[in-house]
């Protein structure tokens, strides 16, 4: 019997990746994010809530994750919810949610390969970060399969440094509980914020389903990949923000700009210092590799339906990527990580991720129970999420990601006038 991978037809990306690599690429879409970036403005916004802003976010991602499942084992395709949101809702919303994506995880991009540059050498971040992008952009290049392999060996390493972490903590902290009060003083709209800035961290759970083509038997392979990936890592950020609130506490938190290290420092471990400004790089470029990896799914997608242009809708011969649009997205990447600051990518990018899974909600909403419909609370509370959150971002971030959204809009309104015309 021939188990191999079945072979991709011309302009077909080949399916090659089992349960374990699609998990992996998972978790390194989302460990190391919210760890080494997003805590400590998360602790800002919410004070002494953040662990109930953790705790929302991961409700929102929950359900967000599984709308996601059920529609990636209908709709097995590049593309995620730009394919589901076309498929169920309309062409418009479909797109809606790609542009969404694209911009958004750009921002995401950018952050990561700032986060790169800032613990690698801080007084040349920007040239170390677009040194990453040009790194990574060339391991995409050659094939997914041997990015998931360098993946399995970033997460292993980010996995034991963040033990380490928690160890010390912990083991500093057993005998003092005066930061574990969590929530007294929180104001409400301080948590939202949170949520919102720590659902950064939760968003790569779905890159699997944007992999759709590139995974074996993918409606048994996606659902599966994407709650394990999911829980495997609700479980490693409730642990690690817990280790660094009963050590620091939400103040200094909320005032560090490297959380993990200072926690170990203040454990009496300034030893693992250094160590903990390894695994910080090695998780943000693990977590750009699956980024840019994704982006160019979504961008082949919607260049194959002409709402991007169609040149990057090519599949390389040899390598079976979708080439021009990782080459498209790591040109673009590489000049925001050259320019931008990586707080506003944050909520920048936060704000078009929940529009994306905004309509990915809406779009399990109208499966039918032998489509595989999810309960019908979890589309409701996903969508409702993913509104509030994003609109209780920093008002710059709503601002610029209403404006950008729009101009998508804008777009693909005068693109659709042209071609009556």
């Amino acid at each position: 019997m021939n188990t191999s991978a079945p072979l991709a037809g011309p302009g077909e990306l080949k399916r090659h990746l089992g349960l374990f690599d699609a998990v992996v690429i998972g978790l390194g879409s989302m460990i190391g994010a919210g760890i080494f970036v997003a805590l400590a403005p998360a602790a800002s916004a919410g004070g002494s809530g953040l662990l109930l802003g953790l705790a929302l976010a991961a409700v929102v991602a929950y359900c967000n994750a599984t709308s996601s499942a059920r529609l990636a084992a209908r709709y097995p395709q590049s593309g995620g919810t730009y394919v589901y949101g076309r498929e169920r809702l309309g062409e418009f919303w479909g797109y809606l949610a790609g542009w969404g994506f694209v911009v958004g995880k750009t921002a995401s991009c950018a952050a990561m390969a700032l986060t790169v540059g800032s613990y690698v050498w801080p007084a040349q971040a920007h040239a170390v970060a677009v040194a990453a992008v040009v790194a990574l952009t060339a391991v995409n290049y050659v094939g997914v399969q041997k990015a998931a392999w360098l993946t399995r060996a970033i997460v292993a390493v980010v996995l034991a440094v963040l033990a380490a972490v928690v160890t010390a903590c912990l083991i500093s902290s057993a005998a003092d509980t005066g930061h574990w009060a969590v929530g007294a003083d929180a104001d409400f709209h301080g948590v939202l914020q949170a949520a919102g800035l720590l659902f950064f961290a939760f968003a790569g759970y779905a890159r699997v389903a944007t992999l759709g083509e590139e995974v074996r038997d993918p409606a048994r392979t996606i659902p599966r990949a994407i709650s394990m990936a999911l829980g495997i890592t609700l479980v490693v950020y409730a642990v690690v923000a817990l280790a660094a609130l009963a050590v620091l506490g939400s103040d200094p938190l909320a005032r560090t700009t490297a959380p993990l290290a200072d926690a170990v420092r203040a454990a009496g471990e300034p030893g693992l210092a250094p160590v903990v400004r390894v695994g910080a790089a090695v998780a943000a470029l693990g977590s750009l590799l699956a980024l840019i990896l994704g982006v160019s799914r979504t961008t082949l997608a919607m260049a194959r339906d002409h709402h991007l242009p169609h040149a990057m809708a090519a599949v390389h011969p040899r390598f079976q990527v979708p080439h021009r649009a990782e080459l498209a997205v790591g040109a673009v990447v590489a000049v925001l990580a050259a320019t931008a600051d990586v707080r506003g990518a944050i909520g920048f990018s936060s704000f078009g991720v929940l529009a994306y899974y905004a309509v990915a909600n809406a779009s399990a909403w109208t499966l039918t129970p032998a489509e595989g419909r999810p309960p019908r609370i979890v589309p409701v509370l996903g969508t409702a999420g993913c509104l509030v959150l994003a609109f209780s971002l920093p008002a710059t971030s709503v601002l610029w990601g209403a404006v950008v959204i729009a101009l998508g809009a804008a777009a693909y309104g005068a693109r659709r006038m042209l071609a009556r015309g």
